[in-house]
């Protein structure tokens, strides 16, 4: 049958996971924190829409994993994870290995093709098992349920995804080719008679009041449940209502996320050490004894910085509150000063770097103290760990454990030494043997030709992040040209503030860096990729531009920056100050609304011939 265990599982471990472009953006939710803000959202939807009774659907906020489920034909076909929102990972084979996702739909009207959403978690019953068989295999137990979930979902093996028992519950339809679905309650029960899990306890709210008891009811429940919940998931129900109020640069306008407040334990400092950061800053940590707090145990939490240590006169044999904020970072609040000893000390930032023993500076201005020593193997294994992240050089398996064996044992000292890594220096490290060391040999080539924006991100420029990145890879088209740039052109790079193009003049003037480029380049790494453009010429200055349905030649983020470049803006709604509508494939409701309005659609290929071709 199709859900028989020999359809879900296969014989032999899969060797990576393809990248997947979502057809539809897998878009984040915009936050809120109380009562009052919530009331502000509905207020900010009725200064668009005008004043009207609207109805709601409230969903508890599962704190997992997100992922897309692509059926044809009635059959699963496809499963991403959400990645970036643009582009996730294809980890088909884990998703059929999970028994609460349906290998085939039930029902005579389930669609042609069909693309539904929705959270994968592990339940708390399972996550105490799995650190307990861990822990008795010696390994380092999994953080928290949700950090469980992605481990498990980025295992090769998906016979290991099986035995875990994953769950979901599946919270929107993002495609629907040829059924009518009128509003988000509708879609909830279409996915329920398709056979497709729904949180069981989702709600159609008749108005915002019905919203807030409903929060107030899942917040009190929330420790009795078998899974994490950080929230509620309040939309709009009625689509039309959604395609009318649009999105804002991040978020849809119609939904939002309703944060409870970060839950909070009592425990005591036992110690108060300084980590260093790939950029030498110093980052006071607390040592604490391990209190249960969001389901997981924590012994530690980020004091921010010296003046934050100041500000709240955390000493070591305090007695601290501690929360989660947004329940997954670990901070102190405050000190209850009621149970200070008598013998405690003011708490003193080190003088010299805890690790390589340099003196600390700390610049006029700045919060921070730094090391100033690029050697420093704690910056350096920062670096690497940087390097080699997903968004940036994404080398698979170069994780913290062999990072530090490296760094240790002076095997790699910067990027450059990566590229010259051979098999006998990997077998005999920690986890390494000669198949995993092949495969992370082949994840370093492969990284040698990714994108100069990954590359730029990757190299830990301070200030330069991704956004960042991808404009000065635009412009300068090589590591070479950005190398010679002087202070002034950087700083006339829309985006580019003078903060950042210093930052950029500082990295290429150390001599060390420029050293690192030649070496990189001597190895192979791409230096060079993206032509570079020039200040592109203003000839969108002043005009408006909405863009609706999918775009073949380039992403909806690349269409926006490169209007954006050349002087035009990109909005979200179609009004009589729109300039065009750029209209590409199964466009939305705002196509109507251009003819509605009598406003210019023109399509992708036109929009091209608009931007020159830059």
């Amino acid at each position: 049958t199709p859900d028989s265990p020999t359809q879900r599982v296969g014989e032999r471990p899969s060797e990576s996971f393809p990248a997947w472009t979502h057809r539809v953006p897998m878009l984040s939710l915009d936050n809120t924190y109380n009562e009052e803000e919530l009331r502000e959202f509905e207020k900010r939807i009725f200064r668009q829409v005008g004043e009207r009774a609207i109805d709601y659907v409230a969903e508890p906020k599962i704190d997992g994993l997100s992922m897309a489920l692509h059926y044809d034909q009635g059959r699963l076909v496809r499963g991403v994870t959400r990645g970036d929102g643009v582009r996730g990972d294809d980890v088909t084979p884990n998703v059929r290995a999970i028994r609460a996702i349906p290998l085939a739909l039930r029902g005579e009207d389930v669609p042609r093709r069909l693309e539904v959403r929705g959270e994968v978690f592990l339940p708390r019953s399972r996550f105490d098992a799995i650190n307990r068989e861990r822990e008795e295999r010696e390994e380092e137990p999994f953080a928290n349920p949700r950090n469980a979930a992605a481990g498990t979902m980025k295992n090769l093996d998906s016979r290991v995804v099986a035995a875990r028992a994953l769950d979901i519950f599946l919270y929107s339809v993002a495609q629907a080719e040829g059924a009518a679905i009128r509003s988000q309650w509708e879609s909830l029960q279409k996915m329920r008679a398709w056979g497709l899990k729904i949180h069981p306890g989702s709600k159609l709210c008749r108005g915002l009041g019905e919203v807030l008891a409903f929060c107030a009811q899942w917040r009190e429940r929330r420790d009795e449940l078998e899974y994490d919940i950080d929230g509620v998931v309040v939309k709009v129900d009625s689509f039309a209502l959604q395609q009318e109020l649009g999105y804002t640069s991040k978020f849809p306008r119609w939904a939002i996320a309703y944060k409870y407040p970060a839950r909070q334990a009592s425990t005591v400092v036992r110690a108060i050490e300084v980590y260093v950061g790939r950029t030498g800053k110093f980052t006071p940590v607390a040592h604490l004894d391990p209190v249960p707090l969001a389901g997981s145990t924590v012994g530690r939490a980020t004091l921010h910085n010296e003046e934050e240590v100041a500000r709240k006169d955390v000493r070591v044999g305090d007695t601290v509150l501690i929360e989660k904020g947004g329940d997954v970072i670990p901070k102190v609040v405050k000190v209850v000063e009621t149970k200070r000893p008598p013998d405690t000390t003011p708490w003193s930032p080190p003088e010299t770097c805890p690790v390589c023993g340099a003196r600390a500076v700390k610049p006029e201005g700045e919060v921070d103290r730094r090391c100033p020593n690029a050697s420093c193997p704690a910056q350096i294994e920062q670096r690497l760990r940087h390097y080699a992240r997903r968004d940036a050089m994404d080398i698979e398996g170069l994780g913290d454990v062999l990072v530090r064996q490296l760094v240790e044992k002076a095997v790699v000292r910067d990027f450059a030494d990566l590229y010259h890594l051979a098999l006998d220096d990997l077998i005999g490290l920690e986890r390494m043997a000669e198949k995993s060391g092949g495969n992370l040999l082949a994840q370093i080539e492969a990284s040698k030709t990714r994108e100069l924006r990954r590359l730029l991100f990757g190299l830990g420029i301070r200030f330069v992040g991704e956004r960042a990145a991808m404009l000065l890879a635009r412009r300068f088209g090589s590591l070479r040209v950005l190398a010679e740039a002087p202070v002034e052109e950087l700083e006339s790079i829309y985006e580019i503030g003078p903060v950042v193009a210093r930052s950029v003049r500082d990295w290429f003037d150390r001599e060390e860096n420029r050293r690192l480029v030649e070496r990189l380049e001597k190895a192979g790494v791409r230096t060079e990729g993206e032509a570079a453009s020039g200040p592109a010429a203003q000839t969108l200055k002043g005009q408006q531009f909405v863009l609706t349905g999918s775009l073949e030649g380039m992403t909806r983020e690349e269409a926006k920056a490169r209007i954006e470049a050349r002087g035009g803006r990109v909005t979200t709604s179609v009004s009589k100050k729109t300039t065009a509508v750029v209209v590409g494939r199964d466009p939305g409701a705002k196509a109507d609304k251009a003819a509605e309005l009598g406003v210019t659609r023109i399509t992708e290929e036109e929009l091209a011939v608009l931007l020159g071709g830059d």
